[in-house]
């Protein structure tokens, strides 16, 4: 069968980079989160620059590489209505760090630790990782054990991102 005809693959096609586009976004930021909190003496405003910084270049380099993906595989650059879209998937996945944000924000005017709030924001991170895979997979037909399987995946994989930063910062 011809994917082309299937009534919905442009959807699930659209559906599956912007997922992709939140997974990376929130694993690079799990790391920093991490590293920052790692460090010692994390500052708010240090932490919201550096978090903010880490996200800029990571959604710049995923549109790149949207862009570049495009042209390879269409053998032509993007329509207008193609660019927006890729500008749109891209940086929509900002709305999966805009709780760590918040947190530092809060921190930063309140004097609320913001060592606290860094932990506070890694489980979010990691909360966020298992939502987002529960959002993929519920319109497909999984079994449970399937599902558990793909979250517990995730799950798995955040907590080793944790370990590693953990380890590296000697913590």
């Amino acid at each position: 069968m011809n994917e082309s005809h299937h009534p919905d693959i442009h959807d699930r096609e659209s559906r599956a980079a912007a997922l992709k586009e939140r997974i990376y976004l929130t694993f690079a930021s799990l790391a920093v989160v991490i590293a920052l909190t790692t460090h010692g003496h994390a500052v708010a405003a240090d932490a919201i620059l550096t978090l903010a910084v880490t996200a800029t270049g990571l959604l710049l380099s995923m549109f790149v590489a949207d862009i570049i993906s495009h042209i390879l595989v269409q053998e032509r650059f993007p329509t207008r209505g193609e660019y927006r879209h890729a500008i749109a998937v891209t940086f929509g996945a900002m709305g999966a760090i805009a709780v760590p944000f918040g947190l530092l924000a809060v921190s930063h005017i309140t004097g609320w630790s913001a060592e606290s709030a860094l932990k506070w924001s890694a489980v979010w991170l990691l909360l966020n990782l298992i939502a987002i895979g529960f959002v993929a997979m519920r319109k497909l037909e999984l079994t449970r054990v399937q599902q558990i399987v793909v979250l517990g995946a995730e799950a798995g994989l955040g907590v080793v991102v944790i370990g590693l930063q953990i380890l590296a910062h000697g913590g």
